[in-house]
């Protein structure tokens, strides 16, 4: 080994030893006949001085040449330091130098690694390898480690086997776009890359395996933005002989296990909702829990008074905010103007502040009587010093913009601390969604959801209101997990098929390597799928998911370290017999 210590465990006890350090120069600080250098690698920091008088010249001389990032290996006593730093593990020693080898000399980096940077995002991207040197960076990935470890160590006392599933497979129709590989030997034909091990885990319950897990790379060809990337994690399970509420136990035990090992935090209970009183009282499938301010339905109450605006709108809804009474008209116009922006794409906001001395100022006044908005805020459970919100139009459109007004709220008024963790089962999510583009319907998670028994009758007749045997595991406004209860019989997931378009002979080209399985005794059988690299950034209460990946895409899927995607040879492209089919 070149070193005998790392650089970050060095203590008092360790005082005239002689020991060897390699790393990385991470600061020189020189004043002529003294020098300090911190010397830096994934463990620490620890501080190298050489000191005229005591440092054979030729050596002093050395060290001043030693530029940031310079690789280098140092050799000599540990002294206790008469000027301790308390900001370092190792701050109190220093290292006496007595030989001092340059492993590797450094150009100047483009940016100053060290937590904070002058280096922004693309500079940062394009010089990864660099920006992983950062403490900041490198504890993000440390901490992904943990997770990874803390998830094998909980799957493997619950009797799961990890199996890997392949990754270059079939393309199908529903889901995302895929993303292709063309195949030399079968010129013209393709691969894709998976989205999910869907149908391998089902077939793995077909095979007996009773408990299969796998973190796993997945595929998805999609617009990006911080929570996405086109290559990201899964901590993909299924388990048969189960039923919905198995599933949800089995994994609640591996969240809680994870916040508990990992963060030190006891999760408690975690409370179910259905999909209905999601959309109902939040307004949308994975609502923040960590504040109240729940939808409340005033259309009853507001209508009828001549206000054109609310009398023609099919809902009127509203929010109070505990304690932001106070807001001046100059905040609440900027609310407004907030909620008018394209993004959000709200006609105005009505507001009723409840003053301390009991009065209700609105700015629908002209139209509702105090005795009117003290019915609103008897609704709303609003008390003196508190602010209700409200917007009116479309039901669907509605719910939506007073569910951004709502975080925005919490944003403002502090309510989304980043160190309270709420999580949240959401359940009895609907089967089947509409699609105006293709005018019809597309499976709200994929083809393979079990409806619940009871609704299958209404996939006759009502598709749209048949519940699914799905779940999603919310934390904080933040869908980390997802799956369903699956078909395990030939006929309903033929059933399933014809109802989402697909002719006899797609779903038998598509899936009848699935359809024929389920007639060798298939199981029940279900499962769920986490984002790891979500769940790794909820940990490090970070938005973004890139930190917690070693190499992540930017914003437009390009890797610019390696500049990737790029461009083939024509050999290459005639050997695929791609060039000829663009030709063509």
């Amino acid at each position: 080994m070149l070193r005998t210590h790392t650089c970050g465990e060095l203590r008092l006890q360790h005082v005239n030893q002689q020991i060897t350090l390699a790393g990385w120069v991470q600061r020189v600080r020189n004043k002529g006949g003294l020098i300090w250098v911190d010397l830096r690698d994934r463990y620490g920091v620890t501080q190298l001085i050489f000191e005229e008088g005591s440092t054979d010249k030729a050596l002093l001389e050395k060290a001043a040449q030693l530029g940031r990032e310079f690789v280098v290996q140092a050799t000599g006593k540990v002294l206790e330091r008469t000027s301790k730093n308390d900001k370092m593990a190792t701050g109190d020693i220093e290292i006496k130098v007595e030989d001092l080898s340059v492993l590797n000399p450094a150009k100047v980096p483009p940016f100053i690694i060290e937590d904070e940077t002058d280096g922004g995002d693309e500079l940062r991207m394009r010089y990864r390898y660099l920006d992983l040197r950062r403490n900041v960076i490198r504890e993000k990935l440390q901490l992904r480690h943990r997770m990874m470890q803390e998830t094998r160590t909980y799957m493997d006392k619950q009797q799961f086997i990890e199996v890997e599933t392949p990754v270059l497979i079939k393309s199908t129709p529903e889901g995302a776009r895929d993303f292709v590989v063309p195949s030399r030997v079968n010129p013209g034909e393709f691969y894709a890359l998976p989205q999910s091990p869907q149908t391998f885990k089902q077939l793995l319950m077909v095979s007996g395996f009773d408990r299969y897990f796998q973190i796993v790379k997945c595929f998805r060809d999609e617009d990006l933005r911080a929570d996405r990337q086109p290559e990201f994690t899964q901590i993909d399970c299924e388990m048969a002989f189960v039923n919905q509420e198995d599933i949800l136990n089995t994994f609640e035990g591996l969240i809680k296990h994870l916040f508990l090992s990992v963060k030190g935090v006891n999760l408690g209970h975690v409370p179910h909702m259905t999909y209905a009183d999601a959309m109902k009282f939040y307004g949308n499938d994975k609502p923040d829990l960590r504040f109240d301010m729940k939808f409340v339905d005033l259309t009853t109450l507001a209508k009828g008074t001549g206000f054109a605006v609310i009398d023609q709108a099919e809902i009127v809804l509203g929010i109070c905010a505990k304690g932001a009474g106070e807001y001046t008209r100059k905040q609440l116009d900027e609310l407004t103007d907030w909620v008018k922006r394209p993004q959000i794409g709200a006609k105005g906001l009505i507001y009723v502040r409840y003053q301390e001395d009991g009065l209700l100022k609105s700015s629908v006044d002209k139209f509702y009587s105090q005795e009117q908005l003290k019915t609103w805020a008897d609704a709303c459970g609003a008390v003196p010093g508190d602010l209700i919100l409200v917007l009116s139009g479309d039901e669907k459109t509605t719910r939506k913009q007073l569910s951004e007004l709502r975080l925005k709220m919490g944003e403002d008024l502090g309510l989304r601390d980043r160190s309270v963790f709420v999580p949240l089962w959401v359940v009895d999510f609907p089967l089947l969604e509409w699609d105006e583009e293709s005018q019809r319907f597309h499976a709200m998670h994929h083809p393979f959801t079990s409806p619940k028994r009871e609704d299958i009758p209404l996939l006759e007749s009502d598709p749209g209101s048949v519940r699914a045997n799905a779940y999603d595991l919310v934390i904080n406004g933040v869908e980390v997990g997802g799956g369903s209860i699956r078909i395990h019989d030939r006929a309903t997931q033929q059933l399933m098929f014809t109802h989402l378009g697909f002719s006899d002979e797609e779903a038998q080209k598509q899936f009848g390597f699935l359809m024929e399985a389920f007639e060798y005794g298939a199981p029940p059988h279900g499962g769920i799928a986490f984002g790891f690299d979500r769940l790794c950034a909820i940990f490090g209460g970070s938005d973004s998911i890139r930190d917690y990946i070693a190499f992540p895409k930017n914003n437009s899927g390009r890797d610019v370290m390696i500049d990737s995607p790029s461009t083939l040879a024509d050999a290459q492209l005639e050997e695929l017999s791609i060039r000829v089919a663009l030709k063509k």
